[in-house]
This record gives structure tokens, sequence and C-alpha cells, in this order.
């Protein structure tokens, strides 16, 4: 369960929040928070033409990202810590710029109307947004206060230097703080793009380690997550499902209904939404499952059981070619005549099994509805569920606070939906809504299933001429975000129940580039020809969203896979075939980093096997080779038995931070390969705990060594999502070189591989 981490804060109460330099908070961005760039010239993500970094158009002035409380200077973003570390980077960002000590910078909580509105905490953009804008804005503030000091006490602006938060006039030793110069900056001074990031001198110790915000409540138990609130008078709520998606609320017994209202609790209907509030936990818990089983559901026709990769590759599907990474209109070039190897790979459904299920808290007011959740878009959810009850936008308020971890989107919206749902029907009374385990498992957005068909042809020289590949999926984008025909509200899973039904609508095709089930469709490698065609398969069985890495994990397991497919069949050694067509240095480098790294440690003997993968997240973001060592046994369960991971993110600001993120992918990607698939009948789903939903366990996860190679000249890259699809591929590429068996469909059970060495 390595991988389920999570981080948060502690208030918990419903008034505004005000920063109270506790140490406590633990927000920020996402999963890129590790390094930083460091030139001036911009950035392609996060920035518009000209440098501009995009979320400083919106909110332009230094006081938007930094204020003062008291004796702290407090940064300010929109994205929120879900145990990536976004947090720790910025306060690093901020610390590098203005040498103020840690202790002495915090970070505001995440919350409508207050936060910057920087969308979602998704697709490890967050340094280059968040970061880019508050290393621009602390270079500004320290710039113009050193204009301050110089007006005040002599000299020039450039000949004050900074040092522990202190500016200082070295031929007069004049030294003044800047937490003490800050209030006579202009609050409407403006960020200035152009500003230059601070320069280390000779004299400057090296960056520290950056200490993780929040992690010594973790350690010691003393952390609050979103499930820890608590206010007077609050109730606690738990939610009564269908048998499935499908079913619906016929009627409850009235006798059900009058034991409820005997007991104390108060019974909330709206269609076939049913929950059950009350002032102890325990009792509304008992009353939820006994409640559940009175209740008198129509099935309808249950839920389907046709395989569903033969369902993704045969039902009509939206069509588009992809090129450079972005899908066009125009129809795709045919599929190619002859080619010299085909293979098809296959991804299940899967979920995001967070260790805590979704839970919030609301409060209606009568006028404002007022929210804790660890949504990772508290302003997409916010304008959502407004909608959903017909309330202005600036009647609901957000405060993220973070849940158990989760990369992607998870039940975290929907049951902030729920909780404001409930609290409406009681009105000044906080309420604590809380998911079970077995309805997160059941009721989640899962990560889609996936099909990838490839195929190549070879020149006579053996490089690889021309790929086509064909990627099949229903929707990653189910986040309730506003749109045509309500699509925010008609992403929420309670109002598809309600008496009067908002949705789901029909998913509409991601044209965006390297976005949605065509991230990493476009190979990285040098191919003249290339035939990528996006194949949108909506309404399936379950209900879809963002998982992290989206289409790249499966995408990059299938061409990973592929290339060393077509190495074996041509007798050449995984690495030489890579490189043979790759003219990206950098990519070139990892590579032959990670080949001399492994060259240092026995190859694995007997039963063991060998396999290396390399991708580019998004072909712009974190380079990342790995290698991984395994041992099969005559039951064909494998064991992990190393890792090793090579990676480029540009220049790194928390290395910590990289290392965990990286390693993190990795146990999360061994999870998905070996053991992670949502399983259903027609009455609904079955893997609805940690037995039927099984996940990699802490002996099961290897040695892990990272090995990163710095490039401080050159800008950050987002990592949060890099390893996970060259994990999954090492891991089939190793089963290969193990048993012989080419693995094309997660997970890679000891039944999975047997059933495909009697089929080879």
């Amino acid at each position: 369960l390595l991988h389920r981490g999570a981080c948060g804060c502690c208030h918990c109460i419903f008034e505004p929040h005000t920063c109270s330099g506790s140490g406590n908070g633990a927000h920020g961005t996402c999963a890129s928070s590790v390094s930083l760039r460091v030139t001036s010239a911009g950035v392609a993500r996060g920035r518009t033409g000209g440098g501009r970094v995009m979320n400083l158009d919106d909110y332009p002035l230094v006081s938007d990202w930094i204020t003062r409380h008291e004796a702290d200077l407090v940064v300010h973003t929109g994205k929120v810590d879900i145990g990536q570390r976004i947090s720790t980077a910025l306060v690093g960002i901020a610390h590098y710029e203005l040498t103020i000590p840690f202790e002495r910078l915090k970070i505001a909580p995440v919350r409508t109307g207050l936060a910057p509105d920087e969308g979602i905490t998704s697709g490890s953009n967050s340094i280059e947004h968040s970061g880019a804008a508050v290393r621009l804005a602390a270079a500004t503030l320290r710039d113009g206060l050193m204009k301050i000091a110089a007006a005040q006490f002599g000299g020039t602006p450039a000949e004050w230097t900074l040092r522990d938060g202190h500016l200082v006039l070295p031929r007069t030793n004049q030294s003044v703080a800047i937490v003490e110069l800050f209030d006579q900056l202009d609050p409407a001074t403006p960020v200035d793009h152009a500003a230059l990031p601070r320069v280390a001198g000779p004299d400057d110790a090296p960056l520290p380690k950056l200490p993780m915000r929040g992690m010594a409540g973790m350690v010691t138990g003393r952390f609050t997550f979103v499930h820890d609130l608590t206010a007077p008078g609050m109730m606690h709520a738990r939610m009564i499902r269908p048998p499935h998606a499908n079913a619906r609320l016929d009627h409850i017994p009235q006798k059900a209904v009058d034991r409820v209202a005997q007991a104390g609790l108060h019974l909330i209907r709206d269609g076939s939404f049913v929950a059950l509030a009350g002032p102890r936990e325990w009792p509304v818990v008992q009353a939820a499952v006994r409640l559940e089983q009175t209740c008198v559901w129509s099935s309808g026709q249950g839920l389907s059981e046709t395989d569903i990769h033969t369902v993704l590759r045969t039902v009509p599907a939206q069509t588009f070619a992809v090129i450079d990474g972005k899908p066009q209109t125009a129809p795709p070039a045919p599929a190619l005549v002859d080619p010299d190897l085909t293979a098809q790979y296959a991804r299940p459904y899967q979920m995001h099994a967070a260790l805590g299920p979704s839970a919030a808290m609301a409060l209606w007011t009568g006028e404002r509805l007022l929210i804790k959740s660890h949504s990772q878009g508290i302003y997409a959810l916010r304008d959502s569920i407004a909608d959903s009850l017909d309330l202005d936008p600036g009647q609901v308020d957000i405060t993220h606070v973070p849940g158990s971890g989760c990369y992607g989107h998870n039940g975290a919206d929907d049951v902030a939906f729920e909780a404001g749902l409930i609290a409406r029907a009681l009105p000044d009374t906080p309420v604590l809504a809380k998911w079970t385990r077995e309805q997160e498992h059941a009721w989640e957005p899962y990560a889609p299933a996936m099909a990838v068909s490839l195929a190549a042809k070879l020149s006579q020289d053996g490089q690889l001429q021309c790929l086509s590949a064909d990627v099949f999926s229903d929707t990653h984008r189910g986040r309730p975000r506003p749109g045509a025909n309500r699509a925010g509200p008609s992403r929420l899973l309670s109002n598809h129940l309600r008496e009067t039904p908002i949705g789901p609508n029909p998913a509409s095709p991601n044209m965006g580039a390297h976005a949605g089930m065509h991230r990493n469709l476009d190979p990285v490698y040098d191919i003249p020809e290339k035939r990528l065609v996006k194949n949108l398969v909506p309404g399936l069985v379950h209900r879809t969203s963002a998982m992290r890495c989206l289409g790249a994990a499966t995408n990059v397991f299938a061409i990973e896979g592929f290339m060393d497919e077509l190495a074996v069949r041509q007798g050449v050694d995984p690495f030489a075939f890579r490189q043979a067509q790759l003219s990206d240095p950098r990519a070139r480098a990892v590579l032959e980093r990670l080949e001399q790294e492994i060259a240092t440690r026995p190859e694995p003997g007997g039963t063991g096997g060998r396999g290396i993968a390399y991708a580019q997240y998004k072909n712009q973001m974190t380079r990342v080779g790995i290698c991984v060592d395994l041992e099969a046994n005559d039951r064909a369960e494998i064991c992990l038995t190393r890792a090793v991971i090579v990676a480029d993110a540009g220049r790194v600001v928390d290395m910590d931070g990289l290392h965990a993120q990286l390693e993190g992918g990795f146990i999360q990607g061994a999870s998905w390969a070996l053991y992670e698939a949502v399983t259903w009948d027609r009455d609904g789903i079955t893997s609805r705990d940690w037995d039927s939903y099984r996940v990699i366990r802490f002996d099961e996860v290897p040695p892990i060594e990272v090995i990163v190679i710095e490039r401080p000249d050159c800008p950050s890259v987002g990592a949060g999502e890099a390893s996970p699809g060259p994990a999954i591929a090492a891991i089939a590429n190793a089963i290969h070189a193990a048993t012989g068996i080419r693995m094309r469909k997660m997970p890679f059970t000891p039944d999975a591989i047997m059933q495909q060495a009697m089929q080879d």
C-alpha cells in the first residue's frame, strides 16, 4: 500500500481560515513538485507567448502569491497537496529566492474565493504553473524590497544582498529583515515576468534538504485528514447505494422508515439517493447496513458481462488521427499492409483504491454551502455543485482538506456533493459524510479499460521504419467541470440517482495534445512513418475518469513491450535497439546511464529475468529509464528483486520529493502490472475489499535505486506520472526474459501467465 500516500492540513472549522503559523498546513500542487525552472525565457506549458506565465494573467500581483502574516511570509497557490510534496517544493522555491528560514514560510489553505484559481491539480503541471508564479512573485518582491532598502538606508539596489531572510549592505553591515520591509511594498505591485532568479554566490551554502511539510504529524498520529474533522453539533452521514449503477430504488418499507425515526436518525431521500444522518457515527453505520438490506430495488438489465476488450475493439467508436500528440478531425490513414510484427496490449478497469474511503464535511447556513473536501479541483467542483443545487457559485465555498492520498479522480467530488445534499436537508448542522470501503471500491470512477493494437514495418537494416498504433478506450475525463449540457453536474454520481436526474451525458473526445487515452501514444523514438489513431468508445460498463498517467500507463506499456519484441525478434540488445531510434541526447544519456548502472549489478540467474523500458511523460516532461530484475517460480508467481530508475527531470529543487515520486510511481505501476483488476458480474461489482481487489504489499516491493541526472541549467519538468508506464513495461519484459512468455494484458497474475503459456 505504499503508493496510497497522503498529506494535508489540520484545520477543521467552517469559519474563514487564516494562516496561524502553526506549521501544520500541507497544501500545494500536483505531482510535479520536485523541480523549478531558473531561466527567464519561459516554458511551453503554463506560459503564453512572450514568456508570460498564464496564471499570472488572472492573478498578476505579488500579493496574489505571497503575503505577510505576523513574522511569517505566506505562499498562496491554487493547487493542492495530495502527498506529492508540492507545498514543500513551493516553500523551497520561496526560500531559495528570499533566503527566509523554512519555519518562517507558510502555505495558505487552498480555498475557493481566496486561493488563485489554477484549475485541477493534475497532469504533473504544478511546478510549471504555481512554481513559476511563486518564483517570479518572490523575485519581484526581492527586487522591490532592495529598492526600498536602498532608498531608506543608502547604497544602490544592486549593492544589497540576501542572507537568512535579511537584506544586507556589505560595505556598511547594514541589515534589515525582509518581513519588516514587506508592508512597504505597494500591494498593487505587479509580478515582473522578466524578473530573474537569485544567483547563488560563491559563499552561499547549497540548498538544504527540504523537510516535508506535515510529516511529523503523520508519523506521530497527530495529523488531521478530512475523515477526522469535527465541529460542534456535527452529524455523521452514510449513503445507501443501489446494487449497481443501473439499479434504482423502488421503495423503502414503512417499517424501516419508522425504525430510523425511532432511533433518532434522519432519513434523506431524493429519488434513488438515500442517506442516513445522526449524532453518533457507529449507530449511523449500523442503521445504514440494516436499511440497505430492507430497500427494494429495480435492477433493470444489470451489468453487461461481455468481455470488455472484445467490446472495445468491436463497437462503433469516434476515431481520430493523432499527429504530433494531438487528435485531428481528418480521418486516419489506412492500416499497414503486411506488417513485419503485430501485437495487442490491454489493461482492465482499475481503481484508485485510496487507503481511506472518500469523505467530506458540509454546512448549509441557509445562504451559503460551506464544504471541506479532498477534491483536486475545488473551483470546478464548486461551480458544478452550485449548478446542481441551483445556487450561485458565490454561495458555495470549498476548502481543500487532504484525504488519504489519490492521484486522479476518485470519489472525493461525489461525496462532497452528497455531503452538500444532506446538509441542505439539515440546515445549520455540520455534516461529515463518509463512503464505506465497499462503496469506494464499487462506486468511484475507474481508470477505463484500454486496448492498444500495434503493427510495425522494419527497414532492411533492422530500423523501425513505420509504426501503426490504435488505442481504444472510454473517457479519461469524468471530472465534474462546467461545460455544455450541464457537464459538471452530469458527472456527479448522485445526480444520476436523484428524482430529477442530471446525466450521465455521453463522453466527448479530448482533443488536447497528449491528453486522455492518447497520452504517450506518439512514441519518443525517431520513426520515419507513424500512423496513430485514437478510438473513443463511450458509454461502456462502468463510469470512468482520470487516474494517474491517464492513457500513458497503457500506451507506454504497449510501445515499450513492442520495442522489446522487435529487439528480441532481431536478436538485438534492447538498449542498442532503442538507442538506434533516438536522437534526443538527454534520452540517450538516460539509457546510457541505466546501462552503466545495471552492468555493475549481477544479472538474475536460474529462473530470473531482467527487463528494461524507457519513456518521457507526455513526450516533454521527465525522462525515465527503468530496469527490473525478477524471479518466476514453477507456479508462475513473480517476485520482484530489484528496480533501478534513472531519471532526468531538469533542475531539481526537492530531491527527496523527486525520489519519492519516482519510487511511488514504480510501486503503483508494479501493483497495476501484477495484481489490480476490477471484477463484476450481472449483479454488481465483486471487487469490494482488499482481498478481491488485490494491491501490492510491503513485502512484495523490491529494493528501488534511483539515480537522477541533474540538469541545473535546464527547465524543471513534471515527474509525478513519469515512472508507472515504464515500470509496467520493464516488468513485462523481465517476465519474458525469465520465462519466454510475452505478457500483453495486465495484470500478470500466475493464472494469466499460465494461460498465456498454453496459448504460446
